[in-house]
């Protein structure tokens, strides 16, 4: 049954009181659904006609949409009712109960971003549709922490719902109109085993390895001198070698050796593009030497975001905050919601 929603503390009280941890862990990973249906009893309070659409494979898991008015076009509020994974030690209070310290706010959620939905909800008390041009919608999804499926679901779904949106990232309070993508590849080079008295016997996966990091190297600096964007604290894009192994024993040939690397591209990189070239290189690498190799894909990627500089929502939160739009190194939904 709907209702008025409370105060504006009591609101960030009672969402960081309910647990809504997302983990690509299944030891760790929760619903959200309690989280959405709270929301939306509070929202309906208020006059927003309220959907609570699932997320295919977990039952406890939806998204919500509230609206208010009608028409094309109209402002997105968007957060993520999902947080990360805690460490108990690591707290000095509750997790789950909001707590005050000198002038600030503790508790699983208050910046990352629970604290976003109620501070949207408090600033739409006043609202009613019929004083609307266009409508403006309150979007809460799920699992933003581990795989974004809830904004997945959203486009899997053909959904619109406004010309602009606000993320209510934590950032400071100073709009933020870009951020890099991520992407996470394992390469792996396969040989032949055998004994190391003899190299004739086997094909050494390190040796192809080798050839495989001497061009990420290149790679990198080349990627360095082709792509800048001076609004970022790092203003190229990174590569980063993560992970290796390959091996069993020092007198035996490796066999098989596996490379997990990083790459943050900017604004303006395509993933497929990356990866498409990324393949290429690795193909001219080995050229015809004994070596296969695997390239996969450690999750789908997040696409970098760009929000042109003269859009009409930058230049409005700009002149609302005092602060120049600029670029955050992690990584929103946003790409999402543009598509």
């Amino acid at each position: 049954m709907s209702k008025q929603p409370p105060a504006l503390m009591q609101m960030i009280a009672e969402l960081i009181a309910i647990p809504s941890v997302s983990s690509v862990s299944p030891k760790f990973d929760q619903g959200n659904r309690a989280v959405v249906e709270r929301l939306a009893e509070w929202l309906e309070g208020l006059g927003f006609g309220c959907e609570i659409q699932p997320v295919p494979g977990a039952s406890d898991k939806a998204n919500l949409i509230a609206v208010l008015g009608r028409g094309e076009g109209g402002l997105v509020l968007a957060g993520h009712t999902d947080t990360v994974p805690y460490d108990e030690q690591g707290w000095r209070s509750d997790p789950f109960r909001l707590s005050e310290r000198d002038g600030r706010l503790y508790g699983l959620g208050t910046s990352d971003m629970k604290s976003f939905l109620a501070l949207a909800i408090d600033a739409v008390r006043d609202l009613r549709a019929e004083d609307l041009q266009q409508p403006l919608v309150i979007l809460a999804t799920a699992d933003e922490e581990s795989g974004m499926t809830g904004a997945k679901a959203l486009i899997d779904a053909g959904r619109r719902f406004g010309r602009h949106a606000v993320i209510g990232e934590p950032t400071g309070l100073r709009p933020q109109r870009m951020h890099k993508g991520v992407m996470m590849e394992a390469i792996r080079v396969v040989g032949r085993s055998g004994h190391s008295s003899d190299p004739a016997l086997g094909v050494n996966a390190l040796e192809g390895m080798t050839r495989v990091l001497n061009m990420l190297q290149a790679w990198r600096s080349e990627l360095v001198e082709r792509y800048q964007e001076p609004a970022f604290a790092v203003p190229q894009p990174t590569l980063n070698l993560g992970h290796i192994h390959g091996g069993d024993n020092p007198n035996r040939i490796c066999a098989e050796a596996e490379l997990h690397i990083d790459i943050r591209p900017l604004p303006g990189m395509s993933l497929e593009e990356l990866r498409a070239e990324l393949r290429q290189r690795l193909q001219q690498a080995l050229g015809d030497g004994p070596w296969q190799v695997e390239l996969r894909s450690l999750f789908p990627g997040l696409p970098p975001m760009r929000t042109a500089a003269d859009a009409d929502i930058v230049r409005a939160a700009e002149r609302l905050t005092g602060s120049a739009a600029g670029a955050v190194a992690f990584g929103t939904e946003a790409p999402f919601f543009n598509n």
